[in-house]
C-alpha cells in the first residue's frame, strides 16, 4: 500500500462503515453519494472524499488491501446474471463476496433469484429502468418510463423488488418526476443514475467524473477533471524517459559508478588469479 493510501485511510477515523439499517434510516433525510470505481487508488480517493456508497468490481473489493484504503465506504459488488448462472451459483458467489468484505451484492437476475438471496439474509440490490443486460426488453439504450403506462410498469417492478426482499435498486435513466414519485411510495432505497434528486443516492462512474471514459459519455454524467489529458501527458513523459535511458545506454552514460557494486581490489585479484588457473 502506498503512503498516500495510508494517509487517506486515516481520514476515516471520524466516520464508520454504515450498515443496511443505517442506509434505510437515512431514506428521505439526505442525499447519499455513490460511485463506481475501478482501482485501489480511486477507492482511497473516495474514502478521503467521504463518498457513502460504491459499486466495486469483484477483483477490487475482494483485494486484501481494499478495506485498508476504503474502510467506511459501503461497498456493493456483483456480476450480471449473464455471467453468474443459476440462483445456486449466485448464492455461492455472493456468500464468498460477503465473507471477504463486500457489504452488499448486485443482482440483475430474476426476482426468484433476488428472493433466494434475501432469504439467506444477503443484502441485495436490484436494477430497474435502463438495465444494460436487459435493454432489449425496454427498447435498447434509451430512457425508460416516459409514458404513464411505462412509468406504472416501473413502479410495479420496484414494488416487486421490495416484496422479494431487496433493500435497494439502481434506477437508471428514468424521468426525474417518475423516480421521485416512486421513491415517495416505497420503503426500498432508490439509487439514481440519471433519475434525478428525488431518490436516495446519486450514482456516477469514476471514469466519467475524471474524464477518461472511452466512447459515449451519458447525458447524466458530469466531468470534473480531465484525466484523459493527464494520462496522455504521462505517456509522453514515459516515452521521453525511456528514450533518454536508451540513449544513455548507447552512449555509455548509464550505468555510472554510483549504480554499481565494487569489489575489494585484493579480492578481485584473487578471483582473477583463480579464474586464470581453471
Amino acid at each position: 500500500m502506498t503512503e498516500l493510501r495510508r494517509q487517506e485511510s486515516r481520514g476515516a477515523a471520524s466516520r464508520r462503515l454504515p450498515t443496511v439499517a443505517d442506509l434505510r434510516a437515512w431514506k428521505g433525510r439526505r442525499q447519499l453519494t455513490m460511485l463506481r470505481y475501478f482501482s485501489l487508488d480511486e477507492a482511497a480517493a473516495a474514502e478521503a472524499a467521504g463518498i457513502d456508497i460504491a459499486s466495486v468490481p469483484a477483483e477490487i473489493v475482494l483485494d486484501p488491501h481494499y478495506r485498508a484504503v476504503a474502510p467506511t465506504v459501503f461497498s456493493m459488488t456483483g456480476q450480471t446474471h449473464l455471467e453468474m448462472g443459476t440462483p445456486d451459483d449466485y448464492l455461492r458467489w455472493c456468500g464468498n463476496a460477503l465473507s471477504r468484505g463486500a457489504d452488499a451484492v448486485y443482482c440483475s437476475g430474476s426476482l426468484k433469484t433476488v428472493e433466494k438471496l434475501s432469504r439467506e439474509y444477503f443484502p441485495v440490490v436490484g436494477h430497474v429502468g435502463l438495465v444494460p443486460t436487459r435493454a432489449t426488453w425496454t427498447g435498447g439504450f434509451k430512457a425508460v418510463g416516459k409514458t404513464a403506462e411505462a412509468a406504472l410498469r416501473l413502479f410495479k417492478e420496484v414494488k416487486a423488488y421490495e416484496s422479494a426482499g431487496a433493500f435497494a435498486v439502481e434506477i437508471e435513466v428514468v424521468p426525474a418526476e417518475v423516480a421521485a414519485e416512486i421513491s415517495k411510495r416505497v420503503e426500498i432505497l432508490l439509487w439514481s443514475m440519471g433519475a434525478g434528486a428525488g431518490c436516495d443516492a446519486q450514482y456516477l462512474f469514476a471514469n466519467d467524473i475524471l474524464g477518461y471514459t472511452e466512447g459515449h459519455v451519458p447525458r447524466h454524467a458530469r466531468t470534473y477533471r480531465d484525466f484523459d489529458a493527464e494520462y496522455a501527458r504521462l505517456q509522453r513523459e514515459r516515452i521521453a524517459a525511456f528514450t533518454e535511458y536508451a540513449a544513455d545506454v548507447a552512449g555509455g552514460a548509464f550505468p555510472q559508478d554510483c549504480h554499481l557494486i565494487r569489489m575489494d581490489p585484493r579480492e578481485l585479484e584473487k578471483f582473477i588469479d583463480g579464474v586464470d588457473r581453471q
